[in-house]
């Protein structure tokens, strides 16, 4: 139970740091600085995998599992729920550009939309997980799931419809919100009345979208392991590290092309695993293997395009979405 307690206490600091010493005034974020920070989230991630093989392999936590084999699901794990959540960081930038957030607060709306994306997600796993230990034919439930959240991502156009989000209709319906941005503040208060601004329903279509993403990354990370810690430290850090890694590809998003092609292979192979987990067992080296050869050939397949095709490309596909 510590080692939960540990990890969360971890997680704040590292959050608080982020907004309370760092960031404390809202500024734009350069490339460079994003850069840093995705460093040291990358780093941080890959190097909990170290504590994770003692904790397994000493038994400070107890599981049947030896120390490389938690190593190894929870790298594969990380993998996974990084990879996925790139085209979560398509969808905010084109928030970000429906609503026209001014660039030195798109830090905040991200901060705390990620701080509620833990929480969300937490209650998700622990849903997730007592489902299958319940029922352990939901596992082909998930599979069947992702089969078809390949086949809407490899079809369905990246677009943003705030006015068909239910959340962002009922909140309009029954909270007033200004016209305009009121610096980096989500409420004001206009004649005695609290109002919130365009930054807070900013924030509302962040949080409502990722837990839409939820719904694709969450069940694939089951397919490689089902252990509450690896699902959670894993699933989180990859979390963590989606604010940096957005003002990192910010300005090349459209580079990536070929992207969404490898996302459509990696759930596609997570959820053929997971139907036939009774009678297919790959080592968990050959689930990490292939998975990050996928994401590899997407990324090196878009940034060795040549621009002007890339461009085209994408006219293509928003003529076509």
């Amino acid at each position: 139970m510590w080692f939960w307690i540990g990890f969360l206490i971890l997680v704040f600091i590292l959050l608080a740091l982020d907004l309370g010493v760092f960031n404390r005034r809202s500024h734009v974020i350069s490339t460079r600085e994003a850069a840093g920070w995705t460093t040291l989230w990358v780093s941080l991630s890959l190097a909990f995998s170290i504590f994770v093989y003692f904790a397994y392999e000493e038994n400070w936590i107890e599981s049947p599992m030896g120390g490389m084999e938690a190593a190894i699901d929870y790298l594969t794990g990380y993998l996974v729920e990084q990879s996925l959540s790139m085209d979560n960081i398509f969808v905010i930038a084109l928030i970000f550009a429906y609503f026209k957030v001014p660039e030195q607060y798109q830090h905040r709306v991200l901060f705390w939309g990620i701080l509620g994306a833990l929480f969300f997600r937490g209650v998700m796993i622990a849903f997730g997980i007592v489902l299958l230990q319940q029922f352990q034919w939901m596992i082909y439930v998930f599979g069947i799931f992702l089969l078809y959240s390949a086949y809407k991502m490899l079809t369905s156009s990246e677009e943003v419809h705030p006015n068909k989000n239910p959340t962002i209709r009922l909140l309009r319906k029954y909270f007033p919100i200004t016209k305009s941005y009121y610096g980096e503040k989500f409420f004001v208060k206009i004649r005695h009345i609290r109002a919130g601004t365009p930054l807070f329903v900013a924030l509302v279509m962040v949080e409502t979208t990722d837990i839409m993403f939820a719904f694709d990354s969450i069940p694939a990370i089951f397919a490689i392991t089902t252990d509450p810690f690896l699902v959670f430290t894993s699933n989180i850090f990859a979390i963590l590290g989606l604010r940096s890694l957005y003002f990192v590809l910010a300005n090349m998003l459209n580079r990536f092309v070929y992207l969404k092609y490898s996302l459509v292979f990696i759930l596609v192979f997570v959820a053929l695993k997971m139907l036939a987990h009774e009678y297919v067992h790959l080592p968990g080296w050959v689930s990490l293997v292939v998975i990050f050869a996928a994401l590899l050939i997407g990324v090196l397949a878009s940034l060795l395009r040549p621009a002007k095709s890339t461009e085209k490309e994408v006219a293509q596909q928003g003529q076509n979405g």
